[in-house]
Order: C-alpha cells, then sequence, then structure tokens
C-alpha cells in the first residue's frame, strides 16, 4: 500500500501499491512508513476523556465500600453487635448514593465537586 497525507484536510489516503498514478488525487503528499506507523498509531489509540477517568474513580470507589456496606447488612441480618452506628449506616448509604447519581450531576467530572466520604470511613479497614 502507498499512504497519502491531504494537508488541505488531514485526512490519509490509501492507494494499492500498483495504482495507475492518475488515480492518486492531485494535492496529495507521499507518506513515508515512520509517518503510516505513526499514523496508524494514532488511529488506534485508546483515548480517554475526563468523564471516563471520573467515572473509572467513582466505580473503583464504590467497590472499594462495598464490603462495608455488606458487613454491616451481614451483622444486622443474624442479630450481632454491628460495628457502624444506624447513623453511620445512613451516611454510608447516602455517599454510595452519591456516587452513583455523580455522572449525572451538572458538575461532572469536576473533581473538586467529587462527592465527598465521611471522614470515619477511614478509620474501617476491610
Amino acid at each position: 500500500m502507498k499512504y497519502f497525507h491531504n494537508p488541505q484536510t488531514g485526512n490519509v489516503n490509501a492507494y494499492e501499491d500498483d495504482a495507475p498514478a492518475h488515480f492518486i488525487s492531485a494535492g496529495l503528499v507521499p507518506m513515508s512508513d515512520e509517518e503510516v506507523q505513526a499514523y496508524i498509531q494514532s488511529a488506534t489509540a485508546p483515548t480517554t476523556t475526563k468523564a471516563d477517568d471520573e467515572r473509572k474513580w467513582r466505580d473503583a470507589e464504590l467497590v472499594s465500600l462495598m464490603w462495608l456496606r455488606e458487613r454491616h447488612r451481614d451483622q444486622r441480618e443474624i442479630g450481632g453487635h454491628t460495628t457502624l452506628t444506624a447513623e453511620q449506616f445512613g451516611e454510608l448509604l447516602v455517599y454510595i448514593q452519591a456516587l452513583r447519581d455523580w455522572p449525572q450531576s451538572p458538575d461532572f467530572p469536576d473533581t473538586q465537586h467529587r462527592p465527598v466520604a465521611p471522614s470515619w470511613i477511614a478509620e474501617h479497614t476491610q
């Protein structure tokens, strides 16, 4: 294949090696092998947006809290002593819901407006 770059549009055109010269549009500039490889890599490189990154943070935060919620529910279910107070459990559920709602917030994905975890969560380790 022969690759050509259109400097006016930025488009890249590919032609078979044996394509007649009159098939190749006027104004196209031949590309070197290095330029072709760079173009292919940039075209296939995954792109992430700030919103994608923020959703990944949110998802990781939710996963990191599930054990705490489940432990409290299990302790309550078996009638034993719960590690969290009823107030803490309520705060945990409110925080989890805020994380779920975060992508719909008008401030999303600004990290300065992320839902804020209750300070006591840091005291609990898995």
